[in-house]
């Protein structure tokens, strides 16, 4: 009896005990027990339906936008020519002064050439003798007094008389040098008495009304501007005045992929000198448009701009847009549904087609909202 010490005694109760407790079958029942005591009754146990996601939204409002192009530019003068001397001479006379105005055929040099004048006395006195034995050849030749290859002779003697004055008053007005168009006398660089070769510069002239500025736009707002439409243009000097596109390239350059384009300025006065910085503003077309908060912009699956949207349905969709200017008041944007409210708030938190709860907001309250 030793052998049966206490702790094998209470393991033999233990044993006795979990027979009787398998034999009665009730373990099967306990978890069904537990979840009977722990369920509610049938009516409490149905799943409630899931809470609508809310969203802000307003109604939004068409405007027609004319987009600003800002391009950066400088005045040139309308017309500019660097005159140059065409023959080779001793300067006589100048007929242009810095800072003058002149008006077109206006006397810029001439250059000693008494022996071109002589010249041009000469052939006018050689072709006057030609014509005159001519009338007196085809009188005779008329009478029968005259063989025809005299006449024919004389003819040709006057021709060439004809030639050799031509030739010499061409020589004589290479002497002068006239002004091409009116305009001012930027350069004068040469003197009186000076010698100058053919070809040397003598003075620039520019004609400064109108004053041009010339800028580039780039390749996305080319198709914006054209020739006749207005655009202002803000001088470095502060100076803002309107003018009018005169010249839109139809040949990018190389180098930028840039089109050049060319605005006139009213400057009766000359104010406006050439080489002036300047900003130009030009306005495409106008188009209908919403401003909408920056914040509100969202991307879909395949990447396009976007923004929420929800209709009488409730229904959230994406509505795809482009955006047009990013003005003070917001992004300018088109491709608004005219039928559908613009989430404000919440636009990230819902997916197309899903039902949600709308409070909608006046714009005014949601861009105090959005602060």
């Amino acid at each position: 009896m030793r052998f049966f010490t206490a702790h094998r005694i209470t393991a033999i109760i233990v044993l006795i005990g979990a027979a009787v407790w398998v034999g009665t079958g009730k373990f099967s029942s306990v978890g069904s027990e537990a979840e009977a005591q722990a369920t509610p009754d049938a009516a409490a146990t149905e799943t409630p339906a899931a809470a609508l996601r809310t969203v802000a939204a307003v109604a939004p409002i068409f405007t027609q936008y004319a987009r600003e192009i800002r391009l950066s530019g400088v005045t040139e003068a309308d017309k500019q020519a660097v005159l140059a001397a065409r023959s080779a001479g001793i300067v006589a006379k100048l007929g242009a002064e810095q800072g003058k105005d002149v008006t077109a055929d206006t006397l810029i040099l001439q250059l000693e050439g008494e022996d071109v004048i002589a010249g041009v006395e000469t052939a006018r006195a050689a072709l006057d003798q030609a014509k005159e034995k001519l009338s007196i050849g085809e009188a005779l030749f008329a009478k029968g007094s005259l063989a025809e290859f005299e006449l024919t002779s004389r003819r040709a003697a006057a021709s060439a008389a004809e030639g050799a004055l031509a030739q010499a008053q061409a020589a004589l007005d290479r002497l002068q040098l006239k002004a091409p168009f009116a305009g001012t006398v930027d350069s004068v660089e040469v003197e009186v008495g000076e010698s100058v070769q053919s070809g040397a510069p003598i003075a620039t002239l520019l004609s400064l009304d109108p004053i041009v500025v010339k800028a580039e736009v780039s390749e996305r707002d080319v198709g914006y501007v054209s020739n006749g439409s207005r655009a202002m243009v803000r001088l470095v000097n502060g100076v803002e005045m309107e003018g009018i596109i005169r010249h839109v390239a139809m040949q990018a350059s190389d180098a930028t992929r840039t089109f050049a384009v060319e605005v006139a300025l009213p400057n009766a006065d000359h104010k406006i000198p050439s080489g002036m910085t300047a900003e130009v503003r030009l306005y495409a077309d106008k188009q209908e448009a919403v401003f909408v908060p920056r914040s509100i912009i969202t991307i879909s699956e395949t990447g396009d701009l976007g923004l929420r949207v929800v209709g009488a349905d409730k229904v959230a969709s994406f509505a795809k847009v482009t955006i047009l200017d990013d003005a003070e008041q917001g992004l300018v944007v088109t491709g608004v549904p005219k039928d559908k409210l613009v989430i404000v708030a919440g636009q990230d938190l819902v997916n197309n087609g899903d039902q949600v709860d709308v409070k909608e907001m006046t714009v005014a309250e949601a861009a105090e909202a959005l602060k």
